[in-house]
């Protein structure tokens, strides 16, 4: 079954220890080879006997000679060196965090994209490497993580101006490359502990570290503002560290409430029919219909001119309340 029929998307590496040679060796090496998302380009096999000549051999009965180079991953130095000269690209454009800020106009912000988008996949690709260390790099792991936040904010930045006529509109951001579920308000939560135990030297260099992972992390970044205001209003009155993460959750259902109710009020929606919108948002996993949201409205309905632009804006509203309070908590 493992070797024919097993089929699991998960599956990253596979260890022979046993001789395999043409279509064994094919179905048994493709079990690691299912895509996942653009974080998982690839499989691993670890192999304990000498397979070579029985996988090119493979390969070239099933596919052709050409091909090996395209199935098999090439050596993990190559990559290193493949970074480390998009590294020179990524700094003749913006050489230092702060230059990213600099740049003249939108052609140059292209150029900036494009640059790190390719230094995240062959980052991506090197990580699945049992050698990987960023000691082999031309690029500090802290930078790499503050050119991402650059990213992620030129890319907040297209999604708010959406409106307006731009080349970056155009441009995909592969926001799966950047997106690790182990980084999560629980892992915060985790980090805060440790926070509060630091001497007050120490301090002041883990938080900045704390808030350059809020910045750095795509599914942390719409809750940013919430936890940098429970770090520095709440976390210094708590005194045991075993209550933050209670003291977290009654902060958070605070917020949570006041959004909610903001988003009523300035709508001018049914609290009760808007609650279970949202319940019913995140138990389908699919956004609601315009239609379904202008039902929302207590009172007089939109014009036929307005519905699409009034639709529209409480949807957004609404999507972003669960990608703010909601989503991303798991662990906490």
């Amino acid at each position: 079954m493992f070797l024919t029929g097993f089929d699991s998307k998960q599956l990253n590496t596979l260890y022979v220890d046993k001789n395999l040679k043409y279509h064994g060796l094919i179905q048994a090496y493709s079990r690691t080879n299912r895509i996942l998302n653009e974080q998982k380009s690839q499989g691993n096999i670890v192999v304990f006997r000498n397979l070579k000549k029985a996988t090119d051999d493979a390969i070239t009965r099933f596919s052709n000679k050409d091909a090996i180079d395209v199935i098999i991953m090439k050596p993990y130095e190559d990559y290193v060196k493949k970074f480390n000269e998009g590294v020179k690209e990524l700094m003749s454009i913006a050489p230092t965090i702060d230059s990213v800020n600099e740049l003249e106009d939108e052609n140059a912000k292209f150029e900036f994209v494009k640059a790190f988008r390719e230094l995240i996949r062959i980052k991506n690709i090197m990580a699945a490497f049992a050698d990987f260390n960023w000691d082999n790099l031309n690029l500090e792991e802290q930078t790499f993580e503050d050119y991402k936040s650059k990213y992620l904010d030129i890319y907040d930045s297209t999604v708010k101006e959406k409106e307006k006529v731009s080349i970056l509109n155009d441009v995909d951001f592969e926001l799966e490359l950047i997106h690790r579920d182990e980084i999560n308000v629980g892992y915060i939560l985790q980090l805060l502990v440790k926070l509060k135990s630091k001497d007050p030297a120490e301090k002041k260099q883990y938080e900045s570290e704390v808030f350059n992972l809020l910045g750095s992390e795509l599914t942390l970044r719409s809750k940013r503002e919430l936890i940098e205001k429970f770090i520095q209003e709440n976390l210094p009155a708590i005194e045991d560290s075993a209550d933050i993460a209670d003291e977290f959750d009654r902060f958070w259902t605070l917020e949570q409430q006041k959004a909610f109710d903001d988003i009523v009020k300035d709508e001018k929606l049914k609290a009760d029919k808007t609650e279970k919108l949202i319940e019913s948002y995140l138990f389908a996993e699919r956004q609601p219909l315009r239609d379904d949201v202008l039902e929302l409205i207590d009172g007089a309905k939109p014009t036929i001119l307005e519905r699409k632009k009034t639709g529209d804006r409480i949807l957004a509203k609404i999507v972003g309340f669960v990608e703010k309070f909601i989503n991303g908590l798991t662990g906490k």
